[in-house]
């Protein structure tokens, strides 16, 4: 059985960034593999379109650049907030924030520069722009249940859990 729209398929990866080799993630951190709904967009586009095929015990190393990750850096997304927004908090450059909108939506931030009257943060994914590489395993394939379709992810073990 293949990876393909419609399959539930579970797989080990490592993440690293393609510029600096660095290792950014991997599932045996998290001591099992990812599983998701293909075709469901539940990982970024341009690993699942390279997924697609892949087999049981089939591995591959995949690049995916930036585009098709995380999008590119958006300029418009840095930005500059007073600094008595950020009361109690001990600032230092690379801190991740989190805030929330009077709608209750979380927002994170990554702090980018500060002095006494403005802080500057980032509001790009922590991966924007970057190509990135993919060291997948795939571990099983399975047909999705028509209630895993319906609701757009994977059930059970590795999956989503209601």
């Amino acid at each position: 059985m293949k990876a393909t729209s419609n399959k539930v398929v579970s797989f080990h990866y490592t993440l690293k960034d393609k510029e600096t080799g660095e290792v950014l993630d991997s599932s045996q951190v998290h001591g099992q593999p990812l599983t998701v709904l293909f075709g469901a967009n539940n990982i970024i586009p341009g690993l699942e379109a390279r997924m697609e095929g892949m087999e049981v015990g089939e591995t591959r190393t995949i690049e995916v650049p930036a585009a098709e990750a995380y999008g590119e850096k958006d300029p418009n997304l840095i930005q500059q907030a007073p600094r008595e927004y950020f009361q109690g908090v001990e600032l230092e450059k690379g801190l991740p924030l989190q805030a929330q909108t009077p709608e209750g939506q979380i927002i994170n931030m990554i702090v980018v520069d500060f002095d006494e009257n403005t802080v500057t943060v980032d509001l790009n994914h922590p991966l924007a722009g970057k190509d990135l590489i993919f060291e997948v395993e795939v571990t099983d394939v399975r047909d999705a249940s028509l209630e895993e379709i319906k609701h757009g992810h994977a059930h059970g073990e590795g999956g989503h859990h209601h």
